[in-house]
């Protein structure tokens, strides 16, 4: 088995970020380290588990990821000791723990094995009981040994870390489900599905190559789906999402808390029909491609002086033309017929819906509280607590009323009050109207007496020397 390449493996985040003594301690067997350091321990498992669902996604551990056929993104084939062969480098060596990152794996669900996961039909989201958890994690190892011996759990795992690196292998070779890329790709699917989602009862419904082929550059971006992985979707899909369901060919996707979803006569005629169409269109388009090739095939011949030659393309591409027809006049007809179905299929759907409408509110008009008799009632109750309400409001506000003119209020003193707020108000706008024309006065260069005379105020005496010089 050939190892992944160091240039390769450097493009994953665990190794871009390790240093060469890092990768030292990680490729160690530090098996034992779960009991006298359980901190680093825990930390080399993470990396080996983000390290495996990097080289898996990439189609690095496939077991066909050097031919033809698509890898296997979602099943790790743990072959055994050659498996390490895949993380091999050079002055580091290769990994010796993984089938103890295999096991630790496995406990914590991150990885559960391949026919466990084809074959239980409870979900994977049951917790079971899971005693090697609980025993290992929460009591310790000597409660665990206590119930190994009691033959409540298997002994044989405490010895796990005891074994060799070959007999580690024995006890983990397998193929296994690595749950986290699962999980992704599946929510992927459903969200092109969500998407392309028309309402049409015909989007829903798939076979197995088409789905394939619908969803394989969304779950891997761009990546084909191999065989296996859409054999494992499609059982999480169905069992544990429960977004689907499958009879014999047929893929059906569902609504979220459809009380009894299957697959019916009806579905299966529809992905029939489907299934014609999208043939039909490839067979049509395959036809037009090979009417144009004779087109120019019978330009290149005439174009060479070779007649002959070109009038065998044009009767090539006649007689394909021919065919090209009829299998546009059955495509139009399938078409039609696919149309004519799934409105009526959709009609059923919008009966089913008035009917479950109806039946709704007839149960909601059947309610006591909506009979005539209790209708009445609670309107003339309510009539009477409204004018109970209005004697209350009446009767408080005679008594305001009443308080009100208890009180004595002088209404001449008001009036003085008022005017002599008034005359204040115009006198503070009287003066602020002679400070400003004093301010305007100022700006110009006249001087403005402080106290302008009284037009009532009596001339001013002249003096002495004026009445002399008056007299003379």
């Amino acid at each position: 088995m050939s190892s992944v390449s160091l240039s390769q493996l450097s493009t994953l985040p665990t190794y871009a970020s390790s240093s060469t003594a890092r990768l030292k301690s990680l490729y160690s067997d530090f098996t034992h380290q779960k009991h006298s350091n359980p901190t680093s321990y825990a930390s080399n498992v993470d990396w080996w588990r983000r390290t495996l669902e990097g080289a898996l996604l990439r189609g690095w551990l496939s077991d066909s990821h050097n031919t033809s056929a698509a890898s296997d993104r979602i099943v790790l084939h743990a072959t055994g000791v050659a498996f390490a062969e895949h993380f091999r480098v050079e002055g580091v060596g290769k990994p010796l723990s993984i089938p103890t990152v295999i096991s630790e794996l496995c406990a914590s669900k991150a990885l559960i094995p391949l026919p466990q996961f084809l074959n239980d039909s409870r979900s994977i989201y049951d917790p079971g009981w899971l005693p090697y958890r609980i025993a290992s994690f929460v009591v310790g190892k000597p409660l665990w040994w206590a119930l190994g011996q009691l033959g409540i759990v298997d002994s044989q795992a405490n010895s796990f870390g005891d074994s060799s690196t070959a007999e580690r292998w024995k006890k983990v070779k397998g193929d296994y489900v690595a749950v986290a890329l699962l999980e992704g790709a599946a929510e992927r699917i459903l969200e092109r599905q969500r998407q392309r989602d028309t309402g049409n009862l015909a989007d829903s419904l798939y076979s197995e190559a088409s789905f394939r082929e619908e969803f394989a550059s969304y779950a891997f971006e761009n990546a084909p789906l191999s065989e296996l992985d859409v054999k494992v979707l499609l059982r999480f899909l169905e069992r544990d999402k429960r977004a689907i369901v499958i009879k014999g060919e047929v893929i059906k996707f569902v609504e979220q808390g459809t009380t009894v979803p299957e697959v019916t006569a009806v579905d299966s005629g529809i992905l029939a029909l489907k299934t014609g169409v999208e043939k039909l269109q490839a067979q049509a388009e395959s036809l037009q491609r090979r009417i144009d090739d004779r087109t120019r095939q019978a330009s290149e011949a005439l174009r060479q002086k070779r007649k002959e030659v070109a009038l065998t393309h044009l009767r090539a591409r006649k007689q394909l033309e021919d065919v090209h027809k009829k299998r546009l006049d059955s495509l139009g007809l399938l078409e039609s017929t696919l149309l004519r179905v799934e409105t009526s299929a959709g009609d059923i759907e919008i009966m089913k819906s008035y009917q479950s409408s109806t039946a709704t509110l007839r149960e909601i008009l059947s309610h006591p509280l909506l009979q005539r008799d209790k209708i009445d009632e609670t309107m003339d109750a309510m009539a009477s607590a409204n004018a109970d309400a209005r004697e209350v409001d009446d009767a408080i506000q005679l008594g305001a009323d009443m308080a009100q003119a208890d009180r004595a209020v002088d209404d001449d003193e008001l009036e003085a009050e008022l005017a002599a707020l008034v005359k204040d108000v115009e006198r503070e706008k009287d003066e602020a109207a002679a400070q400003a024309q004093r301010e305007r006065l100022a700006a110009g260069g006249l001087n403005v007496p402080e106290h302008p005379p009284s037009p009532h105020s009596p001339a001013e005496e002249p003096t002495a020397a004026q009445k002399e010089k008056v007299a003379a």
